[in-house]
């Protein structure tokens, strides 16, 4: 039987006069799509122009929501209730789900974005605050989250439908946690580099896991930043690599068989 996976990508980050990263290059390359709701980065018409994008090309389509925060890219930690968070994100999901009815087309998963990411996995009221306002707007909705953590563990707690992703261009220190955005080599840039590091991570796992954890923890994606400069690069030859060792590259439903 072959092996299927999914390869995402961060979308829609453009907004009023700015331009960041080449969606429609990206959207020949990966098999769903983590939109901007306008809270770090896109807005309604870049919203409703990359939907049509992604779907014409067979690209699935989901919420990356995110703190209020166009300023710092959403990749600066607030401060928030839990409620506030559930509730902001319920709101996210929403615009995307409204922008994506007037195409017929359906939201098929919720991914954070940046610093909320980053604190979900690690603090277990985070992370079930996001899982519970996914819950709340469908629980047929899938939630991607990075693998092992606990923002992927509240998603299973709740029953979601719950995929782990991995990350091609990111570092991960000894316990198994991205690096720091602001440590020298968090951010891979060479695309051969990329590769070999999401070989090593499905083959082994993510540094620090113990048997325990690998065995309850999966890995259903892989994603690529697309606001770095080499986005395309990177994405082009993971997916070839991928390919090469007997991978199917399929959105995000079909490799949960939803």
């Amino acid at each position: 039987m072959q092996k299927t996976i999914n390869l995402n990508a961060d979308m829609g980050e453009s907004y009023g006069a700015y331009t960041l990263g080449k969606d429609a290059t990206m959207l020949d390359i990966v098999t769903s799509a983590n939109i901007a709701c306008g809270y770090h980065a896109g807005d309604p018409s870049v919203m409703l122009e990359t939907v049509r994008l992604a779907t014409a090309k067979g690209v699935s389509i989901g919420a990356h929501p995110a703190y209020p925060d166009l300023q710092g890219f959403g990749r600066r930690p607030l401060q928030m209730a839990h409620d506030d968070i559930t509730a902001m994100v319920m709101y996210q999901i929403g615009a995307l789900m409204g922008i994506a009815a007037s195409l017929n087309v359906a939201v098929s998963h919720v991914k954070p974005h940046g610093a909320l990411n980053n604190m979900a996995c690690k603090d277990a009221g985070i992370a079930q605050a996001i899982a519970r306002a996914v819950h709340a707007i469908s629980p047929r909705l899938i939630l991607l989250a990075p693998t092992g953590s606990q923002l992927y563990h509240a998603g299973i707690t709740k029953n979601l439908h719950t995929a782990g992703e991995i990350f091609a261009d990111r570092a991960y220190d000894d316990e198994g946690n991205l690096v720091p955005r602001s440590q020298p080599g968090a951010v891979i840039h060479d695309p051969a580099q990329c590769a070999a590091h999401v070989l090593a991570l499905l083959d082994q796992g993510l540094p620090g896991q113990d048997a325990g954890a690998k065995a309850t923890s999966s890995i259903h994606s892989v994603c690529v930043h697309g606001d770095t400069e080499d986005a395309v690069r990177i994405s082009q030859r993971v997916r070839d690599v991928l390919v090469a060792h007997g991978y199917a590259i399929q959105p995000l439903p079909q490799v949960l068989s939803l």
